[in-house]
């Protein structure tokens, strides 16, 4: 704000209606200033702008009433099921709101309060509203002027209450600050605010103008005071646009600055391994294996280092692509490294290579945590005299004393198990290795852009011909002894099998009881077979000992939570059986089903819902075997969530945007971004100032992190 102190910078405790105890409750919500406030915005709104009479409301209607609480109270059923009851009248009569369950609201809501409520009418002993939503819209100690009881209100329309013709925004709120405290101290600041706001705009007006989006100033009015609810969902896009653009221009800087500021190595030996192996390969790769290694083959020929990401499925054939980058890398003289999340899975990759490479002469060495005393010290000293070409290992490969004599390639296999401190020292000294990171969880293209946008990205979206798809059934509780008889069945013909278990509740006690209940059922079903138990609560040597017998074959069935191995290769394994499947995503689902369908016997999946019903998401889980048609299906079902959580430092990564339906916005401001860094990495120009001041202002401390990668 010229010539003085803006509020948007101030403390939001000298805002009107705040005072420091009240700042302490916004500190909660992550509100420290008036810039803050200001970008709270509500999460919902209640339209009073079409309010009904309650004399008008008919049985079958989906209705909105305003009314005062007349009387309340709990009532419990036959059933056991409490029930909150409120009457509420208006001017034209009065009717009985219900919310079956939820007798905490008794607290909440007093005789006088003047209410806003949204839901169906039904008929139970008379018209009865079972509110979707409500809103206090004024408390009844708040209200002296207009007690509940005045014949002025009994009298007076609807159309003619304060609260009718008014659309009521619904805020993100905290113990000891409701709803409607935040709504009363927005309206008393937001004219100041936005007046201190006044025609600063980080997105260009022509911009604006060729998406069809308000300037910002306009967009936040809006949001927090609409005149319609109409108006909301453009207003949102504006704040969309905003953040994913420059969501987007840090990550076209990140990828900028790597490929201009950090040296790196062109592979561009003649192909004499990458050939070899491609001829001596029992199959021909798929089509999209091909054009991944030709998306990789171009990065890897460039001296920039090469940062990429190969999406794939389950048994979409990743791992012979990173082969043929890592035979890439060794014909240039170099050395190639694969880091797994844990040792079971390193060994598995060694075993892997063994076989697919050994008859190029090419042998992989291993180092892990497990890997001790005389093996260990051999298996350095040939990483640092160059002599091993191929290092296979666990995030043991980047502690202290590990030197390699001419790093060239990085493979992480599952980056998300990878600490963004453990990826950082990966790059560290002299040249940078080409990374390519590997990941067998489908996701989004729309959140892989969000999420690793400064990642270029490869996608293996075809499984190899021939693979048999894994059988699935969702069934319902009535159908668990058949499931296990014929569970039983696959294990007499000496197959094994998983049965999983979630977590219940957020603790690892509850986790392991009902996995240990599950586990002594199941001893005393098949007492022929060698049945072990897996679960959090069990130490690293417990897990890796039952994941080793289970792999060997000497344990028949394994009773899990989810910490089962992702990647772990079981060709035996023909049956998964996950009990309580609503309380897995589509996502986990996908990857616990993954687990089995490794051989060449069919496979089945066979998954239990607790409800009535099934789910959507089980529907749609039974009905799809594509992992990126599910992570779609996901992503619309469930909204994006907590898909991606939080970032490191804690912050929310999107707050306005929403991937199931900005994916456009999402791409033009990629676009804008890619652009706007290929003139000008730096963002010196004078146009291009603001992006700068609006990157430090939003991303300082991921910014710090752009050579992670």
């Amino acid at each position: 704000m010229k010539g003085g102190r803006s509020i948007l910078r101030e403390s939001v405790q000298y805002l009107k209606g705040v005072g420091p105890r009240r700042a302490e409750r916004f500190a909660k919500l992550d509100v420290h200033t008036g810039r803050d406030l200001l970008y709270h915005l509500p999460y919902r709104y209640e339209d009073a702008t079409t309010v009904d009479a309650i004399s008008e409301l008919k049985v079958g209607q989906d209705a909105t009433v305003i009314g005062r609480v007349v009387s309340k109270g709990v009532i419990p059923t036959r059933r056991r099921l409490r029930v909150f009851r409120a009457v509420l009248r208006d001017g034209s009569g009065h009717i009985e709101c219900a919310w079956p369950g939820r007798p905490w609201l008794d607290r909440t809501i007093d005789k006088g309060d003047l209410l806003l409520a949204s839901g169906p009418v039904r008929f139970y002993h008379g018209r009865q509203l079972q509110p979707r939503e409500h809103i206090v819209l004024s408390r009844a100690s708040d209200d002296r002027a207009a007690p509940a009881d005045t014949s002025a209100e009994r009298s007076a329309p609807p159309a003619e209450r304060p609260a009718a013709g008014r659309v009521f925004p619904v805020y993100p709120a905290t113990e000891g600050l409701t709803h409607r405290q935040i709504r009363a101290v927005v309206q008393l600041n937001l004219s100041r605010l936005l007046s201190d706001l006044g025609e600063e705009d980080p997105v260009p007006g022509d911009w604006l103008r060729e998406l069809s989006l308000p300037p910002l100033a306009e967009a936040l009015r809006t949001l927090h005071r609409p005149s319609a609810v109409a108006e909301v969902e453009r207003c949102r896009r504006r704040l969309a646009f905003e953040e994913l653009f420059f969501l987007q221009l840090l990550h076209a800087r990140a990828r900028a600055r790597l490929r201009h500021e950090v040296r790196g190595f062109a592979f561009d030996a003649p192909p004499t391994l990458t050939r070899a192996l491609l001829e001596a390969l029992p199959f021909k790769l798929t089509a999209a294996q091909r054009r991944a290694w030709s998306e990789i083959e171009a990065d890897m020929a460039r001296s920039a280092p090469m940062n990429r990401l190969l999406q794939g499925d389950v048994g979409s054939g990743k791992t012979v692509v990173a082969a043929l980058a890592m035979l890439k890398t060794i014909e240039a003289g170099r050395q190639a490294a694969i880091m797994a999340p844990t040792e079971l899975l390193a060994e598995q990759h060694r075993r892997t290579f063994e076989k697919m490479l050994g008859p190029l002469g090419v042998e992989p060495d291993l180092l892990t945590g497990a890997v001790t005393g005389k093996a260990r010290r051999q298996a350095l000293e040939r990483i640092a005299t160059g002599d091993a070409r191929l290092i296979v290992g666990t995030h043991a490969l980047i502690q202290e004393g590990v030197d390699f004599a001419a790093p060239g390639l990085v493979v992480i296999d599952e980056q998300h198990r990878f600490g963004v401190e453990q990826r950082r020292r990966l790059r560290e000294s002299g040249e940078a290795p080409d990374a390519l990171v590997m990941s067998a969880t489908p996701i989004p293209r729309s959140l892989a852009l969000v999420l690793y946008g400064d990642l270029d990205l490869s996608i293996i979206d075809e499984l190899p011909p021939g693979r048999r798809p894994i059988r699935t059934a969702v069934r319902g509780p009535e159908s668990r002894d058949a499931a296990f008889d014929f569970l039983g069945d696959q294990l007499a013909q000496g197959r094994q099998a998983y049965v999983i278990y979630p977590l219940v509740e957020e603790s690892e006690a509850l986790e392991a009881r009902a996995a240990t209940v599950m586990f002594e059922q199941l001893q005393a079903r098949f007492p022929d077979i060698a049945v072990r138990l897996l679960h959090g609560r069990l130490s690293s040597a417990e897990k890796d000992d039952a994941m080793r017998s289970f792999l060997a074959g000497d344990t028949g069935l394994l009773v899990a939570t989810t910490v089962i191995e992702v990647g772990i290769d079981v060709p035996n394994a023909t049956v998964m059986i996950i009990e309580d499947a609503e309380r897995f995503g589509l996502a986990q689902l996908h990857q616990l089903r993954g687990r089995v369908g490794r051989g060449a016997e069919q496979s089945y999946c066979i998954v239990f819902h607790a409800s009535e019903t099934p789910s959507e998401r089980l529907v749609a889980f039974e009905k799809k075997t594509d992992g990126f048609e599910l992570a779609e299906e996901d992503l619309r079902i469930r909204g994006q969530g907590d898909l991606f959580g939080k970032e490191q430092h804690g912050a929310v990564l999107l707050r306005f945007a929403q991937l199931d339906r900005d994916f456009d916005l999402l791409e033009a401001g990629r676009r804008r971004a890619r652009g706007i860094v290929e003139a000008d990495p730096g963002l010196s120009k004078p146009a291009h100032r603001r992006f700068r001041h609006e990157l430090d202002l939003r991303y300082a401390r991921r910014e710090a992190l752009y050579h992670v990668g």
